[in-house]
């Protein structure tokens, strides 16, 4: 079946024709200069914001140093939050009060955390799930419900609990290595509509045949 269209803002039609309004297509409604969001990814949410991009990342105001990164194809569930670098509080000195903050002249340029937060592709976000500042999740990673995360997560890993700890692997590594040199969110959008019935039956063999010369 062909692939949903990255240019609508709600991708899945209901059984009475009208379209799911707590399912958006990120790159359709995260109108801000700090995300980034690619085709295909998706939130879901059970009451669906005005502000998706503050409901999702909402320290994270236009104007801060660092960024939020989303790859291709990723999937957020409802409660999920990216609590991003602008959020974390100096430390170094001998309180974490965070004076300049209340100083116009001061406050343009304190920013003691200024790390970006990356998603990468295919990344499945559970709920309720919290990103932490300056994490960074490799592709196809399944972050579990409710999972508190920092650092760094492995292509492929399961992440759950709090802290957020690495459960196990989707893949052996040789598969997991086959997979990330295949890049398949990459690909033409009719190849990767070829190569859906491999994705979905983790049929490895026959992702590799599809796969562009």
């Amino acid at each position: 079946m062909p692939l949903p269209d990255p240019r609508k803002r709600n991708p899945i039609i209901l059984p009475d024709g009208t379209p799911h309004a707590g399912t958006v297509m990120l790159s359709q409604v995260l109108d801000h200069p700090n995300i980034q969001a690619g085709d295909y990814s998706y939130a879901s949410d059970l009451d669906p914001p005005d502000n998706w991009a503050q409901h999702l990342a909402p320290y994270l105001f236009p104007g801060a140093r660092e960024r939020l990164v989303i790859g291709r194809f990723c999937q957020i569930a409802h409660g999920a939050r990216f609590i991003t670098a602008s959020a974390n509080h100096a430390q170094e000195g001998l309180s974490c009060y965070p004076f300049p903050v209340f100083d116009p002249s001061q406050m343009a340029g304190f920013q003691p955390d200024t790390r970006d937060t990356v998603a990468g592709n295919d990344v499945w976000i559970g709920y309720g799930a919290l990103i932490l500042p300056g994490v960074r999740i490799g592709d196809g990673a399944i972050i579990g419900a409710g999972a508190v995360v920092r650092g760094t997560v492995p292509p492929y890993a399961i992440v759950t609990g709090n802290p957020g700890t690495v459960q196990g692997y989707r893949f052996s590594k040789p598969q997991i290595a086959r997979l990330l040199a295949l890049k398949w969110w990459d690909w033409p959008a009719d190849l990767i509509t070829r190569a859906e019935p491999a994705l979905l039956s983790g049929d490895l063999d026959m992702l590799e045949s599809i796969a562009p010369d």
